[in-house]
């Protein structure tokens, strides 16, 4: 399906989203430039804010879980919409921080800001990461891809929009713009954002545990964290890494190590589309377990041309630096878009009911596990980096991509030979206002019954070809197989034979 084909609902889902997740991208990064400086200026120390930043990443990884395992009880428009606009209003205090000239009071209020900032912005991220998968079931990869496309642009551009600001205004002037524009993207969504479908299961939801217990999902949560503390490991080194190289006989300037940044960001945006199509492509029942792989050789090749890791036949140069960087940022996108890909394809895989329940607990998971690697990236990276310098340190990330690589490479070696059941029955002209009855006990209760709201798009643009459509098929080819196990899904006339699905 191309873009040209989507409805008028998707449209509108998919231009919210780009517009919304540019604005917090901005809104994330602005800080950058102006508030390590407002820190020192009122008396406190680097691993102060450092604990600041820390906070933000932890408090992520504690209630991304919580939001998404009740994202249906919630909703998914109410939770952007509570979301977005809490980091909107908690920008707009943070402003007000200018004005406390006491070094521990502006400490004490950064750390509670930050952490109800990262609540909102962990409803944000889990709610539309759901409304994605759920909008585009055979496109997820790519349409998350494009996400976060706009949202890397976002994170280039707010370091230079909140730098302007600060030098005309001050401190309060960025927090003062960017949290109301935040605000008034909330108000937008509220506006534009369709509502999706209600979807009621009775019986017992997917729960964190059971998700962490399947060996696909998990092992896409672990290449998402590697991925994660791999980019926060060189946020904290890097610089101190490149302070005895010299251009034309002058260190590096903190200009010229941002553009080095840039050279992984910028390899990391352009590549995402890319590892998006490979991810929904349906050359292998595995795809993005594959690009996942070639992320995890990727990131591991350039922390090692990065060092270079000793016995390389090379030096630290500035051409060695891009290099690495550019595998890095090649790497970084081909697993965060494999990994999130992976993990939603994989839960439907795993029989978990195709609803807003599962979007939502496997988002709220990968949001969690990107938090953990990015905290645990720099924190272990800044005191291995001091204990043992970069070229013995960076072996903490090559070993973590080994061991994913590891993991993926046998979990494709043991489920290679597994049979695809071909599916050989149509159910395309089932509409949203219709129940499909009869569905027998699954692992997650018994007496299943869904209940959509009526909505005037057909119920087949979300599931043709979808992951639930090819468990449905496996329960009627093979009677007693766990998962959804759907014996027969019946509908009001419903007695001929349809076209073949093609899952």
């Amino acid at each position: 399906m191309g873009m040209g084909n989507l409805t008028r609902e998707q449209w509108l889902t998919v231009v919210t989203f780009v517009v919304v997740n540019f604005c917090n991208a901005m809104c994330v990064s602005m800080q950058a430039p102006f508030y390590p400086r407002e820190a020192v200026s009122k008396g406190l120390e680097v691993w102060h804010f450092g604990l600041v930043f820390g906070a933000f990443e932890i408090t992520v990884f504690l209630v991304s879980p919580i939001i998404g395992n009740n994202i249906n009880k919630f909703g998914v428009k109410r939770t952007l919409n509570i979301g977005i606009g809490a980091v909107g209003v908690i920008l707009i205090l943070y402003g007000c921080l200018g004005m406390i000239q006491s070094g521990k009071l502006f400490l004490a209020f950064s750390f509670i800001l930050r952490m109800f900032e990262a609540c909102g912005n962990s409803a944000f991220l889990t709610g539309s990461f759901s409304a994605i998968a759920r909008e585009f079931p055979t496109r997820v990869a790519s349409m998350f891809s494009l996400i976060e496309l706009f949202f890397g642009i976002g994170e280039i551009v707010g370091p230079v929009v909140g730098g302007a600001l600060y030098e005309i205004g001050g401190f309060t002037l960025p927090f003062a713009v960017m949290g109301s524009l935040l605000f008034a993207s909330s108000i937008f969504i509220f506006f534009v954002l369709p509502n999706p479908p209600s979807i009621h299961i009775e019986g017992e939801k997917p729960s964190m545990k059971q998700a962490l217990m399947k060996p696909s999902i998990a092992i896409a949560l672990f290449k998402v964290m590697t991925a994660a503390a791999s980019l926060g490991f060189l946020q904290t080194t890097l610089e101190p890494h490149l302070h005895d190289m010299m251009i034309n006989g002058h260190p590096l300037t903190s200009f010229q190590v941002g553009a080095l940044f840039m050279a992984c960001g910028g390899t990391y945006g352009i590549s995402l589309p890319l590892w998006g199509c490979l991810c929904d492509s349906t050359i292998t029942r595995n795809s993005p377990k594959f690009v996942e792989v070639v992320g995890a050789v990727l990131i591991g090749s350039g922390f090692v041309v990065l060092g270079p890791m000793k016995g390389m036949p090379f030096q630290k140069s500035l051409v060695s630096i891009i290099l690495g960087m550019t595998l890095h940022g090649f790497g970084l996108g081909a697993s965060v878009v494999g990994g999130f890909s992976d993990a939603h394809k994989s839960a439907i895989k795993a029989g978990f009911p195709d609803t807003i329940d599962t979007y939502g607990l496997v988002s709220g998971l990968w949001t969690s596990v990107f938090a953990f690697g990015a905290f645990i990236g720099p924190t272990l990276g800044g005191i291995l980096y001091d204990a043992l310098t970069f070229k013995w340190a960076l072996l903490f990330i090559v070993g973590m991509e080994i061991i994913a690589i590891l993991l993926l490479v046998g979990f494709l070696i043991a489920t290679w030979n597994e049979p695809q059941v071909p599916v050989n029955r149509s159910i395309s002209n089932i509409s949203e206002t219709d129940e499909v009855p009869d569905i027998q006990p699954s692992s997650y209760g018994t007496g299943v019954t869904v209940q959509v709201a009526p909505r005037s798009r057909k119920f087949s643009e979300s599931i043709r070809g979808s992951y639930m459509a090819s468990s449905l098929a496996r329960s009627m080819a093979r009677p007693g197989v766990s998962g959804l196990g759907a014996a027969s899904l019946a509908r009001r006339g419903m007695g001929q034979e349809g076209d073949p699905l093609l899952a």
